[in-house]
């Protein structure tokens, strides 16, 4: 990326030069750049200035420096999915598998957002928060994560992914953000101490902190205004067996890689220019290497692991990997017992029906981006670049899927409205119930007298709150989409506001956070606007794009 190339460049600069990689993971943005701790002779790293503080905040004004084995995780999550679901194992195995998995309320957080209504076919769309936590709560986890000064201290959420898959199952989107990313985190409690978390900003690796990953599931609804049914969390443990177990991933790199200096920065990864098939430890070096890959940052890092991930997946769809049924078993184990899931997805039974789900999705409509980002104005942290990050967002919302590919064809002529204004009766309610910002009192009066005034005499109102990021109109009886059309043109509404829903009665008109002022419905902005494909500062990596190479950093390269 053009920008991280610069900014990197940058901060690299300002790094301190003792700055490792061994401790698995150094702050990416420490004043604007990456920053990390030389290994004590734990394994771990000594405190300093960029060192997380006991509750996981950062001390000396910059961010903190994560450490262990995070990023397998990713790899870890999915292959607990897509084993679990695969592996034919009997009940009775489903039963014992059952035990291993930690439970965790899925949201800690208010009432949230409300789950979208299903299409006109019943169907909803499948929205999974993927979180890797770096705690250290088993002798396990310290010996793969090192630091054992961290062993009390509250872990962070350094791996997030929202996986969306289409309410047809027709294809599905990866949505990762940069860890740093700082966002608001609402009002927590934590469920087994009941400690209650104020309102803060804060980078969003620390919202697990506060409470556990429900809270970290509501911050994600609050930035990307994105219904999420389940979360699944990994830990260090059972990690690299998962790796080793699939044999192999292919990887490629534009150029010989050595991801080591003399100043100790780097994974140790060594690969020759071309395609190589990494597994165990080598595959660990891949998925966490930062010095080597593009700009040495974590967004070039992201896209090795969106590469990896690819390549995994096409190489389980080929049916040739896990048809051992020992290793089938240890890596059932490994993963059941690596998994914390919400209590909606608190059985293997339900993780078996979630991998036949994903697995309906064929791999050329897999597409995975990182949320658009830019610096913050102190270079300290990242923040979602204005217009391109929520035009991400909304396409997940809307279930359009973010490789371009469900671009509409030519519409039909709309239909006609069947019945005169006075006559519809339409249900106006106030969906401006946000966590954060509060709701905004009256506004579904407001639009029900703006429709009074445009000859919508039937119109009224609800007078229950709930929570919406977009203005909708639902309908259930096909006939009455021309006059919903007709009501989205009055108000100015764009057409994709207007759905058919299967469990719709009537019409509805909800007032979502797009829309908490005035009569008039804000237009979006030009880079908003008709969006039907993920920007280009999302930097799209397609599921089938086997050619995919990693950009290898000339310092870094031999």
């Amino acid at each position: 990326m053009r920008q991280s190339s610069v900014r990197g460049d940058r901060s690299r600069r300002r790094q301190e030069p003792d700055a490792q990689e061994l401790g698995w993971d150094d702050g990416l943005y420490a004043n604007g750049g990456p920053s990390a701790g030389a290994p004590d002779a734990d394994g771990g790293t000594p405190p300093g200035d960029g060192d997380a503080s006991a509750d996981g905040h950062r001390t000396g004004g910059r961010p903190r420096r994560s450490r262990g084995r995070k990023v397998l995780r990713w790899t870890a999550l999915s292959l607990a999915v897509l084993i679990v679901g695969g592996a034919g194992a009997g009940y009775w195995y489903y039963e014992h598998l059952n035990a291993n998995l930690r439970k965790a309320p899925r949201s800690l957080s208010g009432d949230g957002l409300k789950k979208p209504d299903p299409n006109a076919f019943g169907q909803s769309p499948l929205n999974i928060l993927l979180l890797g936590s770096d705690g250290r709560n088993s002798a396990e986890n310290i010996k793969l994560g090192g630091a054992r000064q961290d062993a009390d201290r509250k872990p962070l959420a350094d791996v997030q992914m929202l996986l969306h898959v289409s309410a047809d199952r027709s294809s599905m989107s990866v949505l990762s953000i940069p860890r740093d990313t700082r966002v608001t985190i609402p009002r927590c409690t934590d469920p087994k101490t009941h400690q209650v978390y104020p309102q803060t900003s804060a980078a969003i690796n620390q919202s697990l902190q506060h409470g556990g990953p429900g809270c970290t599931l509501a911050t994600w609804q609050e930035l990307t205004g994105v219904y999420i049914d389940h979360f699944m969390m990994v830990d260090f443990s059972g990690v690299v067996s998962m790796a080793d177990a699939i044999g192999g991933v292919p990887v490629c790199v534009d150029r010989n890689v050595y991801s080591h200096d003399s100043k100790g920065h780097g994974s140790g990864l060594r690969l020759t220019k071309g395609t190589h098939s990494v597994k165990g430890v080598q595959a660990l070096q891949w998925l966490r290497t930062r010095y080597g890959f593009e700009d040495n940052t974590d967004i070039g890092r992201a896209k090795a692991q969106h590469m990896y991930m690819n390549s995994m997946v096409r190489q389980l769809k080929k049916g040739t990997k896990l048809t051992d049924p020992g290793q089938l078993r240890d890596l059932a184990e490994a993963a059941t017992k690596s998994l914390t899931v919400d209590d909606g997805l608190d059985t293997v039974k339900k993780l078996y029906d979630l991998g036949g789900d994903l697995n309906r999705v064929p791999t050329k409509r897999l597409t995975m981006v990182t949320m658009p980002w830019q610096y913050s104005s102190d270079e300290s942290y990242v923040v979602p670049k204005p217009g391109d990050a929520e035009a991400t967002f909304a396409l997940l919302r809307n279930d359009t899927a973010l490789d371009g590919k469900d671009r509409k064809k030519k519409a039909a002529p709309a239909p006609k409205a069947s019945m005169p204004k006075g006559a519809l009766k339409v249900v106006v309610q106030n969906g401006t119930n946000s966590t954060v910002n509060g709701p905004v009192s009256g506004r579904a009066g407001v639009i029900q007298q703006r429709l009074a005034g445009l000859g919508y005499g039937a119109a009224a109102t609800d007078t229950a709150l709930t929570t919406q990021a977009d203005t909708t109109i639902t309908y259930g009886d096909k006939a009455l989409r021309g006059d919903a059309l007709a009501l989205a043109k009055s108000l100015g509404l764009p057409k994709d506001a207007v759905r058919e829903s299967s469990s719709a009665t009537g019409m509805r008109l909800v007032i979502g956070n797009d829309w908490r002022s005035g009569t008039a419905y804000p237009k979006a902005s030009g880079e908003e606007k008709d969006a039907d494909k993920a920007p280009d500062s999302a930097d799209a990596l397609n599921g089938e794009d086997s050619k995919a190479c990693m950009k290898v950093n000339p310092q870094y390269s031999f």
